[in-house]
């Protein structure tokens, strides 16, 4: 009777998951759940503002324009009533005009607003504590040079532009000298990117007039309000920073999200024959990869009959429906232009999108379904939460500027189509957008000081660029430099009053990477809050509470993170792990069976752990008895490191490996060598010698350099009898331990 030895490798956990979280641009797509103070503690705006000139009209727009900002002070998402760029007003019966009405509905909603705390309100408490001060105190001119106090902090336009009795600036003159100093600042190489901008962007714009609808300057097509009456539009808050390009040019309280309302801008049965034309032309067979997931749909450039409609749309509707909704930087319907254009289809095997930003200074997105042939879907925007979905029926629109973070809600049942359109603007090159692309590609493509020079670069045309700083602090954390990386990241935060989960990530992998183990969890838990969806961010987290002994909570994140993504084979492995450790060898071997499934960055480790898992199966069958079920695990961990030993190594031989995949690499040779000694051992005490020999001796010539194999097969040579054999294999031995 041969004894069982009980030594095996430990199982080989998945490592902490980086990403670049920050530069990802996608194509994507009221009951708002607050936190109040009691009514004690609410701060009721009860400021008075005068009239700066004798025009009735102004006098109202400034009231519109501070209970605006009064509600943004609270915390709303929601401004309502907030289209009002239309240069004349209409009297009602009363008498009464469209902005006084206004004011006094917006008006009422301010005295009615509790206050919304969120992570980081000190702006707004503060300049809140400024106004009431300003109040008291009734200086007239007041109010606006507090104005400037808050677009000091978080950028962004004044409210009519001439607040300080002169003309505002225009774009193209402050561009222009702000890119001499800069030019003065960096040299030739930050010259040649903005020229390289000005260049891609009259590329960009030309194609976009070969494919889609161009207005002539001559074009006098404007927005019809009297033909288009029963359409209204429900504004929303852009967030706590203003637009990357530009920024200057929007307005506070920043109610850039511009929903449609009331009469959709097509009919359904119009929509019907749009699809039915898209679906003939294969739109529904297609699918593409787009960040953590497939989305279905095809570009309207590969979808004419689809692209004819838009273009009529695009002439008539929507870019005279832009101009009218941003005025302040779209200076007629001419100047627009559709970049990217696609249409997308949402079901429940491609449910939804990643949270993104658009790669346009404008976005638009389009329902083409009707609601009832759906569940779940509509649009969230990260900093309203991602349970306040804002939904749309078929025909109805959303416009906004492209920066803001937002994704496509979990389509659960149904099939949802939308059409979604990046635009530019031919007068306006984005250099903000493109120096931060242009650093991305570099990044990507391992020229980190270049990508560096391009994301400063932007970070000098808008220092509140939070995404220039978000990769700049990965770029920074991948250097080790984790100082700097902490505080590029907590800058962006700052500005984002904490709503961005992305930046929440990264600052966890920071955290955790210093060593604070505490905090990086807070952080990445904070993350979830704002984006439960995302399956890195859970495992990482999961990583976290293992090293901290919370299993149960470990263990949820995993089983959450391949609930979101099941082909995250790493959550898998670390499951499998946690589950063998605990002794659930059972539950454990199912999780290394779905790791093996996924892709084959993760198959060779799930493979090795499945062995590991094996081994030790086989190790606590053979005492109780049951050597038959030792021998088949054992055989089991035997083909599993056969067949992972060529996938690796040929990895690690075209390139494709890292340090992490040598390390396993360096496993298979002594976990093979255990595996042959313990099949040896069980065939010992099935009473099997011959296979035993055979056993030993196949291990001899694979792993000649191992003293132990020799003494193994001496051994089981003395029990057969072979005694020359066996003194042979014991000099090998001799031999073996004397050169060591």
């Amino acid at each position: 009777q041969t004894s069982i030895h009980h030594n095996f490798y430990c199982y080989i956990r998945y490592p902490y998951m980086m990403r670049l979280s920050s530069t990802s641009i996608l194509l994507a797509t009221q009951c708002l759940c607050a936190t109040t103070t009691s009514a004690s503690n609410e701060i009721q705006p009860n400021l008075s503002i005068s009239p700066v000139d004798d025009s009735r009209d102004a006098y109202h727009r400034q009231r519109i324009h501070k209970a605006k900002l009064d509600l943004w002070l609270h915390g709303a998402f929601v401004m309502p009533s907030s289209s009002f760029s239309t240069t004349s007003v209409a009297i009602d019966d009363d008498g009464r005009d469209d902005y006084a009405a206004i004011a006094n509905d917006l008006e009422m909603q301010v005295a009615r607003a509790p206050i919304r705390h969120g992570p980081v309100r000190e702006v707004r408490r503060r300049l809140q504590h400024d106004l009431e001060s300003d109040g008291n105190n009734n200086n007239g001119g007041g109010w606006y040079s507090l104005m400037e106090n808050i677009l000091s902090v978080r950028g962004g336009g004044d409210d009519d532009g001439n607040s300080d009795g002169g003309l505002k600036e225009d774009h193209s003159s402050r561009l222009e000298k702000q890119l001499e100093e800069l030019s003065a600042k960096f040299g030739k190489p930050f010259v040649d990117a903005i020229e390289q901008n000005k260049a891609e962007h009259a590329a960009d714009c030309a194609r976009s007039c070969e494919l889609f609808y161009c207005s002539e300057e001559s074009s006098k097509i404007q927005w019809d309000a009297e033909s288009h009456g029963d359409t209204s539009f429900a504004s929303y808050s852009f967030g706590s920073v203003p637009p990357e390009d530009f920024s200057h040019e929007f307005k506070f309280p920043l109610d850039l999200i511009k929903v449609t309302e009331g009469t959709p801008l097509f009919s359904a049965e119009e929509s019907v024959q749009v699809i039915n034309n898209a679906e003939a032309e294969g739109v529904d067979k297609n699918e593409y990869e787009s960040g953590k997931y497939k989305l279905g749909g095809d570009w309207l450039v590969n979808l004419p009959q689809t692209r004819s409609w838009f273009n009529s749309k695009l002439e008539h509707v929507l870019f005279p429906l832009l101009h009218h909704l941003f005025p302040e930087i779209i200076a007629s319907p001419s100047v627009l232009r559709a970049h990217s254009v696609s249409l997308l289809k949402y079901n429940h095997t491609h449910p939804r999108t990643d949270v993104h930003i658009d790669n346009g200074i404008f976005a638009m997105t389009l329902a083409m379904t009707p609601q009832s042939q759906y569940n779940g879907g509509g649009t969230f925007y990260e900093h309203m939460g991602v349970d306040n979905i804002l939904p749309m029926d078929v025909g109805h629109g959303t416009f906004r500027p492209g920066s803001v973070r937002h994704g496509g809600h979990r389509v659960t049942s149904g099939t949802r189509y939308i059409l979604g359109a990046f635009l530019l603007l031919e007068d306006h090159v984005e250099h903000v957008r493109r120096l931060k692309n242009r650093g991305a590609e570099l990044r990507t493509s391992g020229d980190l000081l270049a990508a560096t020079d391009h994301f400063e670069w932007a970070l000098a045309m808008n220092p509140r660029c939070t995404t220039c700083l978000k990769d700049l602090a990965e770029i920074l954390l991948s250097q080790k430099d984790y100082v700097r990386a902490e505080e590029k990241i907590r800058s962006a935060l700052d500005m984002l009053e904490g709503l961005d989960s992305d930046a929440l990530f990264t600052l966890g992998l920071i955290l955790s990477e210093q060593g604070k183990d505490d905090e990086s969890i807070s952080t990445y838990q904070k993350s979830i809050e704002l984006n439960a969806e995302d399956a890195e961010l859970c495992y990482n987290l999961g990583i976290k509470l293992g090293e901290k002994g919370d299993t149960r909570g470990e263990l949820a994140m995993y089983k959450k993170a391949t609930e979101i993504d099941p082909q995250m084979g790493g959550a898998w492995i670390n499951m499998g792990t946690t589950l063998a450790e605990a002794g659930n060898l059972q539950d454990a071997e199912l999780m290394f069976l779905k790791a093996i499934e996924c892709g084959d960055d993760v198959k060779t480790k799930g493979m090795m752990n499945l062995a590991i898992l094996l081994q030790k199966k086989a190790n606590n069958l053979a005492p109780s008895g049951d050597l038959n079920g030792a021998k088949l695990a054992i055989d089991q961990a035997a083909k599993l490191i056969d067949e992972a030993k060529p996938l690796l190594n040929a990895k690690i031989a075209l390139g494709g490996g890292n340090s992490e995949d040598a390390m396993y690499a360096s496993q298979l040779k002594p976990l093979r060598v255990q595996i042959h000694r313990l099949c040896g051992q069980i065939l010992a005490g099935m009473g099997d010698l011959e296979a035993c020999e055979a056993e030993f001796r196949t291990a001899s010539e694979s792993f000649g350099d191992v003293p132990g194999i020799w003494d193994a097969l001496a051994r089981v040579l003395d029990l057969r009898g072979k005694a020359e054999e066996a003194t042979q294999a014991r000099d090998t031995l001799v031999a073996l331990r004397n050169s060591l």
